[in-house]
């Protein structure tokens, strides 16, 4: 098997023992990927790697998918390899590789009537959860992983580098939005997973993500994007554009103490620290300018295979920062009704500290007149 994937299974494994889990159970999603490299979909027809807690791990596959599934990097390395027939039960046959086990633990995806049906047919072992005994082997990302951040950082990066294209007066966020997600691929990913174009007061909301409003000029425009490359890395970055022309002079005050916390939690973001001391270093930026009520969001999450994962910069998170942990540091500004701004980068700590993935500036860039 591939040595990093062989690695990764045996710190999985070593964690399963030090839980006392006797056997785990890893349906379709990213932790399948990370262990395997196999992006399989999560379809009504199992796939599962089953991994005990002596012995060689396996995957059971359907016989459909026999053919993808040996092309994964781990099956080329040797991985065990188990098919099932359209009549055959393959949740037993996936069971049944854990023997007697008296404590099972599957993946926090699994779908809720699977889960049920281990617990059926095994009443007497414990069934639990397996997401900290696989967050715990993911949160820290090897050299590799790092790469592929970064590879997928310089991808959004050549994207917000095009933003003069796609944000114009008189073109609607919808517009834009289309065209940014195009953009998105054409710059090396493989898939567009979001695109938020939030102008004017729809900057104010976070999540929001397009509609047929008309950019105007002065218009703030808040860009959030993300994607996943072919190797299933994920980017997500977000920049504040101003169309055309600058805003008024409230949005430029406030937009610089946005980026004064958003530098501040850079700075900050190293190993050692707590993760919540991330959050508040920023905030309190944000609070002593008379902004406090405007910053609703944590600060960060991690990111790699998912765009969102452990660990989670946050108030109450005393998680401290380890060398190798991947996450955003993005707060933001938003005035309900009126306007919003946001500075996102992808941060990576490192021996000596941390680096921003990202590069792009995070000064008010105007595009689009």
């Amino acid at each position: 098997m591939r040595a990093d994937l062989g690695e990764r299974i045996a710190r999985v494994r070593a964690r399963m023992r030090d839980a006392g889990v006797d056997g785990l159970v890893v349906t379709p999603g990213a932790d399948l990927r990370y262990l395997t490299g196999y992006p399989a979909t999560a379809l009504e027809r199992l796939t599962a790697l089953v991994l005990a807690a002596e012995g060689d791990p396996t995957l059971v596959v359907p016989t459909l998918e026999a053919a993808e599934a040996r092309r994964s990097p781990a099956a080329q390395g040797g991985l065990a390899i188990r098919t099932y027939a359209e009549t055959d039960d393959a949740l037993e046959l996936a069971l049944g590789l854990l023997g007697d086990a008296a404590s099972i633990a599957v993946d926090d995806h699994m779908w809720a009537s699977r889960v049920l049906a281990v617990e059926a047919m095994r009443p007497a072992a414990k069934v639990r959860a397996a997401g900290s005994l696989l967050s715990g082997a993911r949160v820290r990302k090897d050299p590799a992983e790092v790469a592929a951040l970064r590879a997928a950082a310089e991808a959004i990066d050549r994207v917000h580098a095009r933003m003069g294209e796609f944000l114009r007066v008189g073109r609607t966020e919808r517009a834009a939005g289309r065209r940014i997600a195009e953009a998105i691929v054409e710059e090396g990913h493989a898939r567009a997973d979001f695109v938020i174009v939030g102008s004017g007061p729809n900057g104010a909301s976070p999540h929001h993500t397009v509609s047929d409003r008309v950019l105007a000029p002065g218009d703030p425009v808040v860009v959030d994007i993300g994607g996943a490359t072919d190797d299933g890395y994920c980017s997500d970055s977000t920049r504040t554009y101003a169309v055309g022309e600058l805003p008024g002079q409230d949005f430029l005050d406030y937009y610089a103490v946005l980026q004064e916390a958003q530098l501040a939690q850079c700075d900050r973001a190293r190993p050692g620290v707590a993760a919540e001391s991330v959050d508040a270093v920023g905030r309190q930026v944000i609070e002593a300018a008379g902004y406090g009520e405007c910053f609703f969001h944590r600060t960060g999450h991690g990111i790699g295979l998912e765009t969102h994962e452990e660990p989670y910069l946050v108030a109450g998170n005393a998680t401290l920062l380890e060398a190798g942990m991947a996450f955003s540091i993005e707060p933001g500004i938003y005035r309900a009704g009126r306007d919003g701004a946001r500075i996102e980068d992808i941060v990576v700590t490192t021996d000596a500290g941390s680096e921003r993935l990202n590069r792009r500036p995070r000064e008010l860039t105007v595009v689009g007149g």
